[in-house]
């Protein structure tokens, strides 16, 4: 983390033809450079390695088929520790070739055991059925498990004469059809048949105790056996038309009992065998898996560079002869040494008689943003550049975050438990980090709250600190050192009697009575004040109080830091038109207050504290400039503060029009500009705003190193928010922080006192046993309400108040992010998949 970011420079990269695939690789592994695009009018199917980006592809589509069969098994996939390197070009049709085989091989196993799978599954219907249809030709009544059957059979009556039905004498033969169905279609699949066939079929059916997989759709439902009566081929037609209808599983309907026996053998028979080879297949299967497994984290990596590799190659251009490639690339300044051996390194690696060379080349675009993180601050840089990515080399405020962010969230959520429990929860992130890495949760709020592990710690241990300033743990204060009151004195000097205790509900201690008020608690606030009826009033002023102090150092110091801004990009009619006037203006009215409130701090004791005035009335008399008749709070008080007051309104004028009309002259052609250097030249210095500062010749008047950037080419109209913003930050900013400095500490205490008071209250034996989930109720209570939703509100707060009123006095935030070209960068589309 440093105080701004990296000094970056374009430089050319010359690679030697047959190195720079091995050149690519190296700086892919060292990840210190940006690769910019010098074919962007070309189409990403016309460039020159668009071939071997398309081998890679299909690489990719069988590691995908091959990653979801070893899924399929279970099996694990090892990683290994370190990450292997890109293979040279020479090995990626051995590795083509290995990955075609192995998918081959397993597209023929996995067909074979899926066409094992559906026989058996059909042999084992086949069963089912044959064993329930028995039931039905054996019984008279074939009553179904499921639902009514119809009985009635027209023309089945017998002829007292010739012993023969009607439909005998017609010729009509009596068929069967038999076969298994799903059971959510058996309602509309016995509708139809009585519709079709106008009630010439018998259906009788029963559920399959057993459930079975569907031959189609492989989903495991339940099935119904069904066994269907009918007269005539005609009605055996439709009977055979609705089955294919419903997609029903046919088989053959056996004769007579002879023949179901031979077939249920038979059947039995075919079953073991089946599974018998299946067992073997699927042996076979697994060991072809596991055997893959091995090297699928290899083979991914592999392929992953590979093709990132040549995706880099198409952005580079050839050279006149073709046998050079060109490439540009951002890198920072400090790190051209590395840049320079990784191309020596990959030459070497290539064979190159000739090696490749960088060239550092000037350029007038803005480079990217570059803060180097470690996993520490990488979470508070986080923070800083959800706001915006800063400008480049512009100071940035990622340092300064790693304090004050989770020391402003502590002033709002200050409890010395709730911060304990916050830490304990943290560190145990922290102590466990590589374990929890590898699991690589799919839980994206989990994995919100690991990456922000170290900033949860922080947070906590700031607040067991203001929570011993505020000696409060879970509402209730600690008396460790000893209050500084005595009530024993107030009956030695015979202020208090018997008959004052009996006759007032409420007693005020004295500090100017001797040996009533000791002397201050050493820590934090005194434990006899959560005692005290006032306690909320002289909380809400002592905390309205720290809050003006605090808000108005942190707005102060970002107004400081913008004066590092304005130097260093040479604009320094800013620090006369802005830096000055903001911070005359916030210090001669906001600065004054926090004056006043420290001076009354010291100046007034317990003695003579009836006769402090007011600091509200005195700062609101201030604008008005009344109060002749108030007692002063020191000597002298009401020139010093016509003086600050008349300071304070001068700069808004300043505030308001001085940019505006300093641009506004600049862009008519302020100080002969424009007669002795043209226009164009205004335009052409003003749009470089945030890359490093212009250099202009010697001979140019001093003036002209206060041209602006961007600014210059427009007058801008949303300069009245430049005085608003202080004020309006300052008065509503601050209420709001202490609204939740209150807010929290409030609902500690109501939520003691609701519950856990409740349950101490009981002194009986069965309180005991009360007390248990009395506590229980109040640690989930106090986990979901104050922990993580105060908790929450705290922190959306303490980030407003960086984002709207420290960093917004400094900070842009409207740079580019330095995207180096890093193979550890890489996403997966596997590991996204949840394949790895």
């Amino acid at each position: 983390m440093v105080f701004r970011s990296e000094e970056m420079c374009l430089a050319q990269l010359f690679l030697q033809s047959g190195s720079e695939y091995d050149c690519i690789s190296e700086l892919g592994e060292l990840g210190l450079v940006e690769f910019r695009d010098l074919n962007p009018s070309v189409s990403s199917f016309q460039r020159r390695f668009v071939s071997e980006i398309k081998r890679c592809d299909e690489m990719e589509r069988i590691l995908g088929y091959l990653l979801r069969e070893i899924q399929k098994a279970n099996i694990a996939v090892p990683e290994e520790d370190e990450s292997p390197v890109a293979p040279p070009p020479r090995q990626v049709l051995e590795i083509m070739e290995q990955l075609q085989r192995l998918e081959m091989e397993l597209s023929e196993v996995a067909r074979n055991k899926e066409k094992l799978q559906r026989n058996l599954l059909e042999l084992t219907e086949y069963t089912h059925m044959l064993k329930i249809t028995r039931t039905f030709i054996h019984s008279r009544s074939r009553v179904s498990a499921l639902g009514p059957q119809y009985e009635e059979f027209p023309t089945m009556e017998t002829d007292s004469v010739t012993g023969c039905t009607g439909m005998q004498r017609l010729g009509a033969k009596l068929g069967f059809v038999s076969g298994l169905i799903q059971r959510v279609k058996v309602e509309a699949f016995e509708r139809m048949l009585w519709r079709v066939c106008k009630g010439y079929t018998i259906l009788s059916y029963a559920e399959v105790e057993e459930n079975l997989a569907d031959l189609d759709t492989g989903e495991i439902s339940k099935s119904v056996v069904f066994l269907i009566s009918f007269w005539g081929d005609q009605i055996g037609q439709k009977v055979q038309k609705i089955c294919d209808c419903y997609h029903c599983h046919l088989y053959p309907h056996p004769e007579n009992d002879e023949e179901r026996a031979d077939v249920l053998d038979s059947l039995r028979t075919r079953i073991q065998d089946l599974n018998n080879v299946l067992h073997r297949t699927e042996d076979y299967l697994r060991q072809v898996l596991q055997k893959a497994s091995e090297s699928a984290y290899t083979w991914v990596v592999k392929v992953k560079k590979m093709k990132a590799i040549y995706h880099i190659l198409n952005l580079c251009s050839f050279d006149v002869t073709n046998k050079c490639l060109i490439a540009e690339v951002w890198c920072p300044v400090s790190d051209l040494a590395n840049l320079r051996g990784a191309l020596e390194e990959g030459a070497r690696k290539g064979d190159s008689t000739v090696p490749s060379f960088v060239n550092r080349i000037p350029s007038s675009d803005t480079p990217p943003t570059m803060l180097r993180t470690n996993k520490f601050t990488s979470g508070f840089q986080s923070i800083v550049e959800a706001y915006g990515v800063g400008d480049y080399r512009e100071v940035s405020p990622a340092p300064y975050t790693i304090i004050t962010f989770p020391f402003l969230f502590a002033v709002m959520f200050g409890d010395l438990g709730h911060g304990m429990v916050m830490s304990l929860f943290a560190l145990w992130m922290v102590l466990t980090e590589k374990k929890q890495k590898k699991k690589q949760s799919s839980n994206e709020i989990w994995a919100m709250l690991f990456n922000g592990r170290y900033i949860i710690l922080m947070m906590g241990l700031f607040s067991i600190y203001t929570g011993l300033i505020y000696n409060d743990c879970f509402s209730k204060s600690l008396n460790i050192f000893g209050s500084g009151w005595s009530v024993k004195a107030m009956f030695t000097n015979q202020q208090w009697t018997n008959k004052t205790l009996q006759t007032n509900a409420l007693l005020t201690l004295d500090p100017n009575v001797s040996g009533v008020f000791i002397g201050p608690y050493p820590f934090g606030i005194d434990p006899i004040w959560n005692m005290a009826v006032n306690r909320l009033s002289f909380l809400n002023s002592y905390k309205m109080k720290m809050s003006v102090v605090i808000g108005v150092i942190h707005m102060s110091f970002g107004v400081v830091l913008s004066v590092f801004n304005h130097l260093h990009f040479r604009q320094k009619f800013n620090v006369y038109l802005l830096f000055l006037p903001e911070l005359l203006f916030l210090l001669c009215l906001f600065g004054y207050l926090v004056f006043m409130i420290l001076y009354k701090w010291l100046a007034f004791g317990a003695r003579d504290s009836s006769q402090a005035p007011s600091i509200l009335i005195h700062f609101i008399n201030m604008f008005v400039m009344q109060g002749k008749d108030l007692t002063p709070l020191y000597p002298g008080q009401t020139g010093l503060q016509i003086f600050l007051v008349v300071i304070a309104m001068l700069s808004v004028p300043v505030l308001l029009l001085g940019k505006p009309l300093y641009l506004y002259w600049l862009y008519r052609g302020g100080k002969g500009l424009s007669r002795r250097r043209g226009y164009e030249r205004v335009r052409r210095v003003s749009e470089d705003d945030n890359s490093t500062a212009p250099s202009y010749e010697d001979d140019e008047e001093e003036g002209l190193d206060k041209i602006p950037s961007r600014e210059s080419r427009k007058v801008p109209l949303s300069f009245l928010y430049l005085g608003y913003d202080i004020y309006f930050v300052c008065l509503c900013g601050l209420c709001i922080f202490l609204a939740f400095v209150v807010l929290f500490s409030e609902l500690s205490e109501v939520l003691w006192g609701m519950v856990m008071r409740l349950g101490l209250r009981i002194t009986t034996r069965v309180g005991v046993v009360f007390l248990v989930p009395v506590f229980g109720l109040f640690a989930m209570l106090t986990v979901s309400i104050l922990l993580v939703m105060e908790g929450l509100s705290a922190f959306l707060h303490a980030l407003r108040l960086h984002w709207v009123e420290f960093q917004n006095k400094f900070y842009h935030g409207t740079g580019v992010k330095f995207v180096p070209f890093d193979f550890s960068l890489l996403p997966s589309v596997f590991e996204q998949d949840g394949l790895l």
